[in-house]
């Protein structure tokens, strides 16, 4: 049978598939292992094929599309209104096809088997860290029971365990407790070293990053996370990207009146980190005559609170870090602001 449209709602051993017809009415209503999955599409005719937009999606992207399938990955919140009242998954299934009907429904482009392969360090690296700063506030806050308050960062640590093995008041076992929890710190900070090396020997290799790197608040961190993350061809224009990255305001405009809100924080909440902390540093250090402060954003910061300046410094760096990844054009700097 020709189906116009099956969509998929995945889960770990099950999934359920919810096709329809040229008419739009649903013929197809099933569940099918994992396993079973690869070998029922073969059987197949072409079709359009969609999925909720995810980790392992992309993987049954690139896998149904070697069969001769058009793939859709659609993200969940806007699969999400078309829920009906009972949540289970085959409703699930059927707001996906509803979702993927409407014309201008918006779609997530599948990623490659190198591109996802990429993420991984990224994404290690950000657990190591929270890891991390896990146990330095678990340190503090187990110090701070015995009365030793310590400031936050990760410079503090040092003296903080020299404080807690120094002081004869806190018991024993308590302070063997602190040493290891010391050495916990280390080796975590030991391993996030090493990421931090294979991201520069990363950097040093991609001609992408090496650009990147010469826009100001732009470091070599945030040069190979941007290099590995963005595809510049998904979006129309550096207006979008930035969109993307949340680094615009909300609307919530009626009756011919426009009103504009915070910034949505939509997207990668970590390329947005970045970016904003990149342009932090830059206003830091922003006076007439520095090479990275514009006039622009000179008279920006007479008008505004730093942080509002930030955001629009940020997303002024979106915008031309798009411009530079899509055309491959080198950084030209702007004039220094007299």
């Amino acid at each position: 049978m020709k189906f116009k449209r099956i969509a998929i709602d995945t889960s770990k051993h099950v999934f359920t598939l919810h096709g329809v017809d040229d008419q739009e009415r649903p013929v197809l209503r099933r569940e099918l292992k994992r396993a079973q999955v690869e070998s029922f599409f073969a059987k197949q005719q072409a079709t359009e094929v969609v999925l909720e937009a995810c980790g392992g999606s992309h993987h049954w992207g690139r896998l149904l599309s070697q069969l001769g399938h058009r793939i859709r990955l659609i993200p969940p919140q806007y699969v999400k209104p078309f829920v009906k009242r009972a949540k289970n998954d085959r409703n699930d299934a059927e707001a996906i096809s509803e979702a993927s009907s409407r014309p201008t429904m918006r779609s997530v482009v599948v990623k490659t088997v190198d591109q996802q392969a990429d993420g991984i360090i990224l994404k290690h690296r950000e657990m190591l860290v929270g890891q991390r700063t896990q146990a330095i506030n678990a340190l503090r806050g187990h110090a701070a029971e015995f009365g030793v308050v310590a400031a936050k960062g990760l410079t503090k640590v040092a003296p903080l365990l020299a404080v807690l093995a120094a002081d004869s008041a806190i018991p024993a076992s308590a302070r063997a407790m602190f040493a290891r929890m010391g050495d916990h710190i280390a080796a975590l900070d030991h391993q996030v070293a090493a990421v931090d090396d294979e991201l520069a020997a990363l950097h040093k290799a991609n001609p992408v990053s090496q650009l990147l790197a010469a826009i100001p608040g732009v470091g070599p961190l945030g040069a190979i996370t941007l290099a590995l993350t963005v595809e510049p061809g998904n979006f129309a224009s550096g207006r979008h990207f930035a969109a993307w990255l949340g680094l615009t305001p909300k609307e919530h405009s009626t009756g011919g009146k426009q009103r504009m809100g915070k910034i949505s924080k939509a997207g990668n909440e970590k390329l947005r980190q970045l970016l904003f902390v990149g342009a932090m540093s830059v206003i830091r250090f922003a006076k007439p005559g520095s090479k990275s402060a514009s006039a622009w954003l000179l008279q920006l910061l007479q008008r505004k609170p730093r942080k509002l300046a930030a955001i629009a410094l940020a997303n002024k760096m979106a915008r031309i870090i798009w411009s530079m990844m899509s055309r491959g054009e080198a950084y030209r700097r702007q004039p220094i602001a007299a």
